[in-house]
């Protein structure tokens, strides 16, 4: 990581923000597309002197109310706050010894699994829900649903951010609940990482998740059982999935997702561009 990583991002941000994205009329030519300092900083209730200190890395230790009003008004998604988030905890040194950082590696022996699973779906997360490897039928299945929209994906971001969500999970209400329970398995083990990527839904979501994350206390997730999906190309498709924890310290599980029935089958196979009957249902 380098010296000054909080300042290097926010810098970045800024400049990838266009006045129109945060409601600034564009005004006289720019020396570049993105936001000035002042406009961030009133946008932030923050001064400039201020924002110029955290940008060169004069100041390392912002708090977490001046980390929610940057992000706020850099319209940052869940998985950008969440990295601001703890991109501030590195430099004021207030990252927990407790459990590391989640990683986005995945081991080659982990990649070659996923490489076997071909043509069939399957993805493999982290702890808080990136998206680090995954299958090109899953590709096929969630990228037209917008699941692999971002630039670091996140399942558990889209399924209770994204209002595409809603539609792609006929029963979201479940899955949303599944997904929730899997985030507050964390909170049990004094995990500041999913701690901090909980407060930034709950930032973005609001009550509708508080309250089912309060309404999810001492429940377990499931690791198996079937989900619908929704896929504007082949239809509605009921895939059953296997949750495997992979080595302790990689802190990552594989999802395997297989059609519940002959229909599903199909939709899989026309999915993929496979051949009919060359997937099996789990049914059958």
């Amino acid at each position: 990581m380098s010296d000054n990583a909080l300042g290097s991002f926010i810098r970045a941000r800024r400049d990838a923000t266009p006045p129109a994205a945060v409601g600034l009329p564009a005004g006289e030519r720019r020396r570049a597309p993105g936001l000035r300092r002042s406009e961030l900083a009133v946008l932030a209730d923050i001064s400039v002197d201020y924002l110029v200190r955290l940008e060169q890395g004069r100041d390392r230790h912002p708090s977490q109310a001046v980390i929610g009003a940057l992000s706020d008004a850099l319209h940052l998604s869940v998985a950008e706050r969440m990295h601001l988030r703890q991109l501030s905890k590195f430099g004021t040194g207030a990252a927990c010894s407790r459990a590391p950082e989640p990683t986005t590696v995945v081991r080659p022996p982990v990649l070659a699994v996923i490489d076997q699973l071909e043509p069939g779906i399957a993805l493999v997360l982290n702890r808080i829900g990136d998206i680090l490897a995954h299958t090109s039928t899953f590709a096929k299945l969630a990228a037209p649903l917008g699941v692999l929209d971002s630039e670091r994906p996140n399942l558990f971001a889209y399924t209770l951010t994204d209002e595409r969500a809603t539609t792609a999970f006929p029963d979201w209400a479940h899955v949303a609940e599944q997904t929730i329970a899997q985030l507050r398995g964390g909170l049990g083990h004094a995990d500041p990482y999913v701690q901090a990527f909980i407060d930034d839904l709950a930032r973005t979501v609001g009550a509708h998740f508080t309250d089912r994350l309060a309404a999810a206390a001492g429940r377990a997730p499931d690791s198996a059982g079937v989900t619908r999906w929704l896929h504007p190309q082949v239809g509605e498709l009921r895939l059953a999935h296997e949750r495997l924890e992979l080595a302790p310290g990689d802190q990552q599980t594989i999802t395997v997702l297989v059609p519940d029935d002959d229909a599903s089958t199909d939709a899989v196979n026309r999915l993929r561009g496979a051949r009919s009957g060359a997937l099996r249902a789990v049914s059958s």
